[in-house]
């Protein structure tokens, strides 16, 4: 007989356990046998509350974009103006919840994912329209008709930042990713419109 109310938490331990995964494999080469190890259950409850390792995947991958997604709106709750704004979305996307080792490896590999699996490309497209829209808000009032350019440019410096960070040694460097990137936008608003 199963355990009413269980659900939900053992499919929140199972997300949290893919991505622990993932983060200790950097990639997407680990077995449902080994998460559902982690979550402290078997891989049979594990395919009875997800199906397959893809929709597993793709649970991990839509906690972490709503973790994300919740931290930009509190960060931007906090702050008035649009370089404000700017700033807030930008420290939100290396925040220690956002940008520690496993949440990074999960991801790039979720980059992987969506080159194959379109449930992945769509959550990824999603995620890239909602990031250059914040940015658009923020950037026209400051620097006009260039906004979409920086927006792209920016979209694709935490991109890369997030690459270089995963293939380092040691834990990400959030003070550092975020100071690389205030950098690139202060240059941007020199030359405003």
């Amino acid at each position: 007989m199963p355990k009413l109310g269980m659900e939900p938490i053992r499919k929140a331990a199972l997300v949290k356990a893919t991505i622990v995964e993932i983060g200790r494999a950097g990639s997407l080469d680990v077995t449902v046998s080994q998460i559902a190890k982690r979550a402290g259950m078997s891989s049979a409850l594990a395919h009875h509350y997800f199906g397959s390792k893809e929709d597993i995947f793709l649970a991990a991958m839509r906690h972490i974009l709503s973790l994300y997604g919740a931290e930009v709106r509190g960060a931007l709750s906090a702050v008035d103006g649009p370089e404000a704004r700017l700033q807030a979305i930008l420290r939100a996307s290396f925040s220690p919840g956002n940008f520690r080792r496993e949440a990074v490896s999960a991801w790039l590999n979720f980059y992987v994912l969506a080159q194959t699996v379109p449930q992945a490309r769509r959550l990824l497209a999603i995620y890239q329209r909602r990031l250059k829209s914040n940015l658009l808000f923020c950037l026209r009032p400051l620097i006009g008709t260039r906004a979409d350019a920086v927006a792209d440019g920016l979209g694709a410096l935490i991109d890369g930042v997030y690459l270089r960070e995963a293939l380092k040694e040691g834990p990400p460097d959030s003070a550092s990713s975020v100071a690389t990137v205030l950098e690139f936008v202060a240059a941007e608003l020199k030359g405003r419109d």
